[in-house]
C-alpha cells in the first residue's frame, strides 16, 4: 500500500501517543494502529463496497439528525453530509484500509470512516488534512454515536445493499433453467430416485424444477432481509443512549431511510438490540440454503453429463477447459464443480456466524466483523458462482437426444404406468422378465394377452407418461416404438 511508504508525513496523535500519518492518507492515527495490529486476513474492508457505502450513508444521517436537533452546527454537518455523499459514489474506496478480521467490535472500521470523512470534509473546506481543531472525527463525524450502533446497523443496510445483486443473479440463472426447461420440454427421459430408474418425465421438467427451487430460495433470502430492518441507531454503547440528545434516535432513522431507501425501524428495546446478533444467524442460514441447493443442482449437471461414453450421458455441458494434465481430449465439469465449492464455504461461514453470535457477552457482540466478512463472502462468491453457473455453463448445454430416447425405448420403469391397469404383481413379473431377458416390456405384456397394441399405446404416450397435457395437433407416440435394428440379441 504506497501511503504506506509515503516518504512525506502528517503528525497525528491519539491517548497512546502520535504516529506518523502519510501527508496523502485520508485515514489517520486510529486506523494506522488498526492496519498494524490487525494484518490478519490481508484483505481491507474496502473489498466490500456496499459496507464502505453502507457506513456513509449511516455517518451522513448522523450528521443530518445531529443538525436537525441542533447538535452540530450547519458549516460543520454540511461538510460532513457533502464527503459522505462522494464516499457513497465510490469516491476515496482505497482509504478504507482497515482489515476485514479485527479486535474491538468494529471500532477500527468505525474510526477509518470518521477519519477518511473528516479529512475529505476538512479538504472540502479548504484545510489540511489533520487539522481536527476545526473538524474532529470524534467530536463531530462521530457525534451520538458509538461503534456499538454505527457497525451492526452499517451491517444490516450493507447486507440489503448487497443482497439485491445476488437476488438478480439468482434470478437470471432461475430464468436460464427455465429457457431449457422450455427448449426441452419434447424430450422424454428416465427419472431417477436413489440413483435407480424410476418412471419417466421430461428433460424439460427436470431443468424447470432448477428453475422453481431457485425462485423458492429467492423469496425465502427476501424474508430473511426483512429481518435487518431493525437498527440500534441512538443506542450509543450499550443500548442506554448516552451521549445521543433527544430526539436524535428518531431523527437518525427517519434520515437513514430516507437516504438507503430501505424500509428500516427504531428497534424496541435499544439494550437488547445491542447485545442481540440473532439476526445474522437467520440470514446466514437463508444464504447457507441457497448455496446447498445450487449445489445440488451443481451435483445434478455432473451427474447428468457424465461421460462422455461410460456414464450417464444425458447433457452435454459446455467444454470449457481442458480437463486434465495426463489424458488427451478430457474436458471435465469445472464450472459446476467450483459452485460447489462456494456453497461449501458458505456452509462453513454459517459455522462461523453461529459460534461467532453465541460467543456475545453481556451487552455486546465483540466478534461481527468475523460475522461481517463472512456475510459479505458468502453473498460476494455466491453471486460470482451463480453468474459463471449461467453464462460458462447452462446457456451452453444441449441433450442428446438420441440416447435419451433410446434409454426410454429400453427402460422397464414404464411399466409403473401398466400397473393399475393390470395390477402391481403382474406388473413386477413382467418388470422382472423384461430385465432378466432384455425383451421389450411392450412385447411382454402383448405376448401375454394383458392388453392389445392401441391399449398399449394410449397407456403409454409420452405426455402422460410425464404427467402433462399432449399438445392437441401432436397425436400420441408410444414411447415403447423401436426401430428394428433396436432389437436386443
Amino acid at each position: 500500500m504506497s501511503d504506506f511508504l509515503s516518504a512525506q508525513t502528517r503528525t497525528e496523535t491519539d491517548s497512546l501517543g502520535s504516529v506518523e500519518i502519510p501527508a496523502s492518507a485520508y485515514w489517520g492515527v486510529h486506523t494506522a494502529r488498526a492496519h498494524e495490529n490487525f494484518p490478519i486476513a490481508r484483505r481491507p474492508i474496502s473489498v466490500y463496497p456496499d459496507f464502505v457505502r453502507a457506513f456513509a450513508c449511516v455517518k451522513q444521517a448522523a450528521a443530518r439528525a445531529n443538525l436537525e436537533i441542533g447538535a452540530l452546527d450547519e458549516q460543520r454537518a454540511t461538510l460532513i453530509d457533502r464527503a459522505c455523499e462522494e464516499i457513497k459514489t465510490g469516491m476515496l474506496i482505497d482509504q478504507f484500509v482497515v482489515g476485514v478480521v479485527q479486535g474491538g467490535a468494529g471500532t477500527s472500521t468505525n474510526m477509518n470512516a470518521n477519519e477518511v470523512i473528516t479529512n475529505r470534509a476538512l479538504e472540502l473546506a479548504g484545510h489540511q488534512k489533520g487539522e481536527y481543531e476545526v473538524i474532529n472525527p470524534n467530536d463531530h463525524t462521530n457525534h451520538s454515536q458509538s461503534t456499538n450502533d454505527t457497525y451492526p446497523t452499517a451491517i444490516k443496510i450493507a447486507l440489503a445493499f448487497s443482497l439485491q445483486s445476488l437476488l438478480d443473479e439468482l434470478g437470471l440463472l432461475a430464468a436460464a433453467f427455465e429457457a431449457k426447461g422450455r427448449e426441452f420440454s419434447h424430450i422424454i427421459k428416465v427419472g431417477r430416485t436413489q440413483l435407480q430408474d424410476a418412471v419417466p418425465m421430461t428433460l424439460g421438467q427436470e431443468f424447470n424444477a432448477f428453475a422453481v427451487t431457485l425462485r423458492e430460495d429467492i423469496d425465502r433470502l427476501r424474508e430473511a432481509v426483512g429481518l435487518l430492518a431493525e437498527v440500534n441507531m441512538g443506542a450509543t454503547a450499550i443500548g442506554t443512549g448516552i451521549n445521543a440528545p433527544k430526539g436524535y434516535r428518531e431523527a437518525v432513522v427517519r434520515h437513514l431511510r430516507e437516504i438507503t431507501g430501505l424500509e428500516l425501524v427504531s428497534a424496541g428495546d435499544l439494550i437488547e438490540s445491542t447485545s442481540d446478533t440473532g439476526v445474522f444467524i437467520t440470514f446466514s442460514g437463508a444464504l447457507k440454503r441457497s448455496a446447498l441447493k445450487l449445489s445440488k443442482i451443481s451435483n445434478d449437471l455432473r451427474l447428468l453429463s457424465s461421460g462422455p461414453q461410460a456414464g450417464l450421458g444425458e447433457i452435454n455441458l459446455p467444454a470449457r477447459q481442458a480437463g486434465s494434465s495426463i489424458m488427451p481430449g478430457k474436458v471435465n465439469p469445472v464450472i459446476p464443480e467450483a459452485v460447489s465449492q462456494v456453497a461449501y464455504s458458505v456452509a462453513g461461514a454459517d459455522v462461523t456466524v453461529s459460534m461467532a453470535v453465541e460467543a456475545g457477552q453481556l451487552q455486546l457482540n465483540a466478534f461481527e466483523p468475523i460475522i461481517a466478512h463472512s456475510l459479505f463472502q458468502s453473498i460476494t462468491w455466491l453471486e460470482r458462482a451463480c453468474a459463471t453457473l449461467r453464462i460458462n455453463c447452462v446457456e451452453g448445454i444441449t441433450a442428446n437426444e438420441d440416447r435419451l430416447e433410446d434409454m426410454v425405448s429400453r427402460s422397464v420403469t414404464v411399466i409403473t404406468a401398466l400397473a393399475p391397469v393390470i395390477g402391481y404383481a403382474s406388473a413386477a413379473k413382467l418388470a422382472k422378465e423384461a430385465l432378466a431377458t432384455n425383451a421389450k416390456v411392450s412385447d411382454l405384456v402383448i405376448s401375454a394377452g394383458l392388453l392389445d397394441e392401441q391399449q398399449l399405446a394410449d397407456i403409454l404416450q409420452p405426455a402422460k407418461l410425464a404427467g402433462i397435457e399432449p399438445e392437441p395437433a401432436t397425436g400420441t407416440i408410444s414411447v415403447v416404438a423401436q426401430p428394428e435394428d433396436a432389437e436386443s440379441d
